[in-house]
């Protein structure tokens, strides 16, 4: 019951953060806004952990889950994958790297799960919605 609480503390403080910067480069005409999709392996695996996260991801500004895959192949044992969208997805990795530290956050047994889980997400795929944007250069 206290990590829920301290959880929800944690997730309201990044909700006011992502909100922040994503209205001040929305309203400054940032060139930070460069949406990608990725690709993120799960570690938590019980149904209502998945949900808190997704939900989680969803009602921070700028990022959106998109949906859950499963990997039915014999080498992933049933490894689950949550595709999200990032609205500020220029460095894919960061990306991971930010939803791998939520995840950790929400459920913190995950973390020795996999010792070498950058080496997990330097695997993970991502990619870009649509062709980048073309800024014209300010005269």
């Amino acid at each position: 019951m206290l990590h829920a609480i301290k959880y929800t503390f944690w997730l309201i403080g990044q909700v006011l953060i992502a909100g922040w910067v994503l209205t001040k480069d929305t309203l400054t005409g940032s060139k930070n806004l460069d949406p990608c999709v990725v690709r993120y392996p799960l570690r938590v695996t019980k149904d209502w952990q998945i949900t808190v996260f997704a939900a989680s991801i969803t009602a921070t500004p700028g990022t959106m889950s998109i949906t859950l895959e499963e990997d039915d192949s014999a080498e992933s044992s049933g490894q689950r994958y949550l595709l999200v969208h990032a609205v500020a997805g220029a460095d894919p990795r960061s990306v991971l790297a930010d939803l791998a530290h939520m995840e950790e956050t929400l459920a913190p047994h995950v973390k020795g799960l996999h010792p070498d889980f950058a080496a997990v997400l330097d695997q993970a795929t991502w990619e870009y919605p649509s062709p980048k944007p073309v800024f014209k250069e300010d005269n």
